[in-house]
């Protein structure tokens, strides 16, 4: 049997994407709660985050946004996959914390606030998954315009979201982004 370059290398990102989730969902977390969700998008599901990441840069702050969220919606649509973090911005219930700014969880979630500790276990999981990409040399970049287009897709209510293009390319199409995708 005879296995061409571009199905092997369609192979080994989605198996990098697995192996990614499968890092998220493992990374450590803070009062022992797992609030982590993952989600892989390929295809039209890629391409609607692309389009999606335009419109926020366009919402947010007008043309210099929009060409920071229209280089890296660039970079997911040269990727083959797009692998979404996210974290639930519900409390944690860790007793006397207060690293939200509250006093304490019902203050945070009183005001309106998220638990600080979505953030940092969303900061541990993107980084174990980022890990596991490179470690399978496959070249990945975490993005934040990535995140916010997702949260506006509704995959899941109050939740955080950061995404991670990976590609398996002859050129990392994530590392000179401004001439790459003019």
């Amino acid at each position: 049997m005879l296995y061409q370059s571009d199905a092997m290398e369609e192979q080994a990102v989605m198996q990098t994407a697995a192996r990614m989730c499968a890092a998220a969902r493992t990374a450590p977390k803070a009062n022992g709660k797992d609030t982590i969700h993952t989600i892989v998008l390929t295809g039209e599901e890629k391409e609607e985050l692309a389009q999606r990441m335009e419109s926020v840069g366009r919402e947010k702050m007008g043309d210099q946004m929009a060409a920071w969220h229209g280089r890296d919606a660039g970079s997911v649509r040269a990727a083959q996959a797009v692998v979404l973090i996210g974290a639930d911005k519900k409390q944690r219930g860790v007793p006397h914390c207060g690293f939200c700014g509250f006093t304490d969880c019902g203050g945070c979630r009183e005001s309106g606030g998220n638990c600080a500790f979505a953030y940092a276990d969303l900061g541990i999981a993107v980084s174990s998954a980022a890990s596991a990409a490179a470690l399978d040399k496959v070249d990945s970049r975490i993005m934040y315009s990535a995140g916010q287009a997702a949260e506006r897709m509704d995959f899941a209510p109050d939740v955080v979201w950061l995404g991670i293009p990976i590609s398996v390319s002859g050129k990392n199409v994530f590392y000179d982004r401004k001439r790459a995708h003019e």
